[in-house]
């Protein structure tokens, strides 16, 4: 909204209004905004948490060795992060811009879907929440609204990248001057760096560029599904989403923003996308209203998330991705989320089979992943076998949380590398 006040005001000369046409000044105040909201916000809406008596009555003290009692912590903080965001977007983006508004809509969609989960487990009492076919059906619904977007609207382009060669050899990389929509999106380590989905169907002969967007529109909805599960999981120590979070929204920010530069786009040889630098904003918001949750978040917790925050800020990191074409990144980028996922899908498949065989068998102490680290042998069940026991020293849950910041940070530089190793 402030942003077109103030174009407006640069019409008529208003000292300083040109300012709020640059990407960058925008984006630094949308993060110092989300910033201060979150930590201001923040404040008034823990106690209003703690007066409603909104807090956490499912953790399980028993499974840590330290006795961390967590129950009594309000929940659904999650809040906080989506008014964060939100607020600094309405009044510093361009509320026309189609990317700006699916973001906008992932953050109510999702928000809306977690905090019936939350909302369902906090005054039902009933600890499994929302029933899981509605959170996928919540989640496939935004991936096809998102997936369908992009193939329709007239207003998502891209100009491909075009290298120059001269006797040979490669003198530059220059971009389209045409506009033109493509199932493009890029592929890490390849020379060439671009797969495109029509290609995957291409024996489909004419039909195959429509082809192309189906597949699109299903990997839209899979990675969708996927990542907002995968953050999900990762919540489950103090501090740890967030971070996490936090570090992939930046290297979507890097992402986004050489994408939307036509000149750094042409020196990493990777596709421009017009008007993907609105993207730059809200991710800015989002990392201010991270780190200003994690202030209230970072161990020992004053709030948690709760599923209102976990599934909406998995399916930011998701549907940006997406836009930016460069959702095949993710499973680098977000690699803690992927094994988190994992993990919880091989422990309960060997799980089964065991039990077929008349068998208790896990693979690890417990799971998500994060969690196999803070069990001692003390705790296994007897009766049953475990693949995996080491370590056998348990950690506390701040130093995990740090181990597992410092594993996202590297693999967001790997991220990053990738668009110049190949």
């Amino acid at each position: 909204m402030l942003y077109y006040l103030f174009e407006y005001l640069e019409q008529i000369d208003f000292p300083g209004a040109r300012m709020f046409g640059y990407v960058s000044f925008r984006s630094l105040v949308a993060i110092i905004l989300a910033l201060l909201i979150s930590t201001i916000f923040g404040e008034y809406f823990i106690n209003l948490l703690k007066r409603k008596q909104i807090t956490e009555v499912q953790r399980d003290a028993s499974i840590d060795p330290f006795n961390v009692n967590k129950k009594g912590v309000p929940t659904m903080g999650g809040v906080i992060i989506i008014f964060s965001t939100l607020v600094p977007c309405l009044l510093l983006g361009k509320l026309h811009n189609i990317y700006m508004i699916l973001m906008l809509i992932t953050t109510i969609w999702l928000g809306t879907l977690g905090f019936l989960d939350d909302y369902i487990k906090t005054f039902r009492k009933d600890k499994e929440g929302l029933h899981g076919k509605f959170k996928i059906i919540g989640q496939v619904g935004l991936g096809l609204i998102v997936g369908l977007t992009l193939y329709l609207s007239p207003n998502v382009v891209i100009r491909e990248n075009v290298e120059i060669q001269k006797e040979g050899q490669i003198v530059e990389v220059v971009h389209k001057n045409q506009n033109q929509k493509s199932t493009k999106t890029t592929i890490p380590f390849f020379k060439n760096n671009n797969l495109d989905y029509a290609d995957l169907v291409g024996f489909m002969g004419e039909h195959a560029q429509t082809a192309g967007w189906i597949l699109f529109v299903f990997v839209t909805i899979f990675v969708v599904t996927a990542v907002s599960n995968g953050a999900n999981l990762n919540d489950g120590m103090d501090g740890m989403a967030a971070g996490n979070s936090a570090i992939i929204g930046l290297t979507l920010g890097i992402l986004a923003y050489v994408s939307s530069h036509i000149e750094y786009a042409s020196y990493l040889n990777i596709m421009f996308i017009p008007g993907s630098e609105e993207l730059v904003i809200f991710i800015c918001a989002f990392i201010g209203s991270l780190i200003g949750f994690l202030w209230y978040n970072a161990f020992p917790a004053q709030v948690f998330m709760g599923d209102t925050g976990s599934l909406t800020i998995g399916g930011i990191i998701a549907v940006f991705a997406i836009i930016i074409h460069k959702e095949l990144l993710i499973p680098i980028l977000c690699g803690i989320f992927l094994v988190e996922n994992l993990s919880v899908i091989l422990q309960v498949k060997y799980y089964q089979a065991g039990k077929k065989k008349g068998k208790k068998q896990r693979i690890f102490k417990r799971t998500p992943i994060h969690d196999h680290f803070r069990i001692t042998k003390a705790q296994l069940d007897p009766e049953c076998s475990y693949l995996f026991t080491k370590p056998n020293n348990v950690y506390h849950e701040s130093k995990i949380t740090v181990r597992f910041w410092i594993i996202t940070i590297i693999l967001a530089a790997i991220t990053i590398i990738t668009l110049k190793i190949r």
